[in-house]
């Protein structure tokens, strides 16, 4: 494929995907696990519930003194959460139980607290009531056995994912360890917040959205920095981040102006071009390309609009594949309104995500003024991904979906 034709997104996003290495993994305390990918499969302690385990506080009985007859038990003792089975010894027996509980040696039904009465030491059963023999008991190994998979590798641990690790019993776990990312803002006119500001200048903002996205997914290793429009201070800097990171993001000089010096410093480093303009609104000059040490380049256009679509869209299901993601296909929503685009180019549409009354999701468009107009894209969810060869999409119309 040539590197300087303009291409498709399905090729430009393959082409990222193939490019990036797989990273390495980690050894992490289990408290640290929130947000990381798994890069090992778990397996089961042992049974789950380990024991059979009672579900209701009340008495446990043995149903053979139902079948017997017997609506009066005589109470043996008290089973607690946490301590070791009792046993009650005869039909006519029963147990105080509480929920949680192992069930007592030779008992296999529960009675709940609300359906007896308890005097002098005697539970009675109340009138009406007909247990049935194996009630509220959660039986051994009925969730999973011991020595089940429980969590495979290329799971991102989420809340319900981090008590599910507790089961595989181990202090410590092996995850995907994130590349360091070097997130640059190119331009003469960007001023980081604080700087005074000229009236020709504006405030820089992509880096603090690009680095927004890589923490949401889990990312804390990046580094941030703004460079002038010089040839000699940004050839520099950005070899120095390139050696001192795994990934380089730069937004800015990626176009055809006088002062976009990214494509000659990237070739000046022995970076390869692997493309070079997509054909897509917003981001068209997007640029990728790998370094001789097998570091990705992404070089984005400096529009905030741009430059985050074309991160969210490229960068990130990529680098959550080399982390060992198992799947990061984007999800697919319902437009909710016709929406209307004319070039013959992939349309990215900003999106809020609402529910109608029928419980569908839908994809409201909330389209910008401009690329630069970054602030639009507030309170919105993300975008949809409108193929070329269409210049209307209609209400209703299924659409793949990113969110920020």
């Amino acid at each position: 494929m040539n590197a300087r034709r303009r291409i498709d997104v399905a090729d430009a996003a393959a082409l990222v995907e193939s490019r990036l290495p797989e990273y390495p993994a980690v050894e992490i305390p289990l408290a640290a696990a929130h947000r990381h990918i798994l890069r090992e499969t778990l397996h089961a302690e042992r049974d789950q519930p380990p024991f059979d385990r009672v579900t209701m506080d009340g008495i446990a009985l043995r149903s053979a003194g139902l079948t017997a007859g017997h609506r009066r038990f005589r109470i043996g003792g008290t089973q607690a959460a946490g301590a070791a089975a009792l046993t009650l010894g005869a039909d006519d027996a029963c147990v105080e139980i509480m929920t949680g509980a192992m069930l007592p040696k030779d008992a296999d039904t529960i009675v709940p607290v609300e359906r007896i009465a308890v005097a002098d030491g005697w539970a009675t059963l109340e009138n009406g009531s007909q247990p049935e023999a194996g009630q509220f008991i959660h039986r051994r190994g009925s969730d999973h056995a011991g020595g089940d998979v429980i969590l495979g590798a290329g799971t991102r641990l989420g809340v319900p994912e981090m008590a599910v690790l507790t089961v595989a019993g181990k202090t410590t776990i092996r995850v995907a360890q994130w590349p360091r990312v070097a997130v640059v803002s190119t331009g003469d006119e960007l001023v980081d917040i604080g700087a005074p500001m000229a009236d020709f200048q504006i405030r820089a903002s992509n880096d603090w959205a690009i680095a927004a996205a890589l923490q949401r997914r889990g990312c804390e290793r990046i580094t941030r920095a703004r460079l002038p429009d010089d040839l000699e201070a940004m050839r520099a800097a950005v070899k120095t981040l390139h050696d001192d990171s795994d990934v380089l993001v730069l937004s800015g000089g990626v176009s055809m102006g006088k002062y976009d010096y990214v494509p000659q410093i990237m070739a000046e480093l022995g970076v390869e071009l692997v493309f070079h303009k997509v054909l897509q609104r917003p981001g068209l000059p997007m640029w990728f390309g790998m370094s001789a040490a097998g570091q990705p380049v992404f070089a984005l256009p400096g529009n905030p609009v741009s430059s985050l679509v074309c991160f969210v869209r490229y960068a990130c299901p990529a680098l959550l594949k080399a982390l060992g993601v198992q799947q990061v296909t984007a999800p697919r929503t319902r437009l909710a309104e016709t929406f209307d685009f004319k070039p013959d180019l992939t349309c990215f549409l900003p999106v809020v995500l609402v529910t109608n009354d029928a419980g569908e999701q839908l994809a409201v468009p909330r389209p910008t003024n401009t690329s630069g107009d970054f602030v639009s894209l507030a309170g919105s969810d993300g975008f949809v991904e409108l193929p070329r060869g269409q210049d209307e999409f209609p209400a209703g119309f299924v659409a793949p979906f990113y969110r920020w």
